[in-house]
């Protein structure tokens, strides 16, 4: 498969390296890193000079939230000792000056040093306005093309467009849960849970993960739950063993029978709605989460469950 976001060494998600985000620049050259580079991401100007005290604290601050922001947003360094005509030009009167171009036009800006949680919002909304100024980003399309193929049942399509984003952006929660996604699609059950064993627990935290966290408690349920003709056989000498009826639901579900298992837990909450704690209804919660909320299955058997809840 060709590569669809950039090379696979660049170091960051829009494909800039660390000296294309943050860059010293003078006189000669501002047109080309500021205004025109503005006309894709903003660019913030920081007007600095060596003996200034104020701009060696806020300098490197402005360099730490601009590099966080990965690309979105650059930054460029302006010695006003050896640019005096820059500086006067666009009236510099005192320093730190900061300035944030976007689309060839100064859209921000500020004078004196500033606590970093200032200088972490400053570069935020400029990162928003970028974001909200321009379309999807290499990265986000690769992602949606990859969640396509996997719902189209390509998992090694989808798994080779996952695998490009984390090349670029190794934490990136949702290739990092379309990739265990994958794994699950093509029966490596052992392969996600390590995997998702080895995320951070922030990480795991993330809403990306919700369906595969739960696709992954409902699999190591199934293998414990056994074999799907003793179930059967349980639930029909006994319509009422409500232990049998739910491993049943989990043993079907880990067969690929997931209706079926629905039916199973629903059927048990029409016996007895309370029966483990409600746990047949807590189930079916996981199942839906599992399956993803626009899924047929989840909008079906939502219904059933409320008429059956509301009955």
């Amino acid at each position: 498969m060709e590569p669809i976001i950039g090379d696979a060494a660049a170091p960051d998600m829009a494909g800039e390296t660390p000296g294309d985000i943050v860059k010293d620049s003078s006189q000669q050259s501002f047109a080309q890193d500021v205004i025109e580079a503005s006309m894709n991401v903003p660019v913030i100007v920081d007007f600095w000079a060596p003996w200034c005290g104020p701009c060696k604290q806020l300098g490197p601050m402005l360099e730490s939230a601009v590099k966080a922001a990965r690309g979105t947003v650059r930054m460029v360094k302006i010695n006003i000792d050896e640019n005096q005509q820059l500086a006067g030009q666009l009236r510099i009167q005192s320093i730190p000056t900061v300035y944030a171009f976007f689309q060839g036009q100064p859209v921000d800006g500020f004078q004196g040093a500033q606590p970093e949680s200032e200088v972490k919002a400053f570069v935020e909304r400029l990162r928003q306005a970028g974001e909200a100024g321009k379309g999807p980003s290499p990265i986000e399309q690769a992602i949606e093309q990859a969640q396509a193929a996997l719902e189209a049942g390509d998992a090694g399509a989808a798994s080779a467009l996952f695998s490009q984003v984390l090349q670029h952006d190794a934490e990136n929660p949702e290739a990092l849960a379309g990739l265990l996604s994958c794994y699950l699609a093509a029966g490596d059950l052992e392969t996600a849970q390590e995997m998702f064993e080895g995320l951070t627990d922030e990480l795991r935290q993330h809403p990306a993960f919700a369906s595969v966290a739960a696709q992954l408690d409902i699999q190591a349920q199934a293998g414990d739950a056994g074999e799907i003709p003793q179930l059967m056989e349980k639930v029909a000498t006994d319509h009422n063993d409500h232990q049998a009826r739910f491993d049943l639901a989990m043993a079907l579900h880990g067969s690929g029978q997931q209706q079926a298992a629905a039916d199973e837990l629903l059927e048990i909450m029409r016996r007895d709605r309370q029966w483990n704690d409600d746990g047949a209804r807590k189930q079916l919660l996981t199942f839906f989460e599992a399956w993803g909320p626009t899924d047929p299955l989840t909008i079906e058997n939502r219904r059933r469950l409320s008429s059956l809840l509301f009955s």
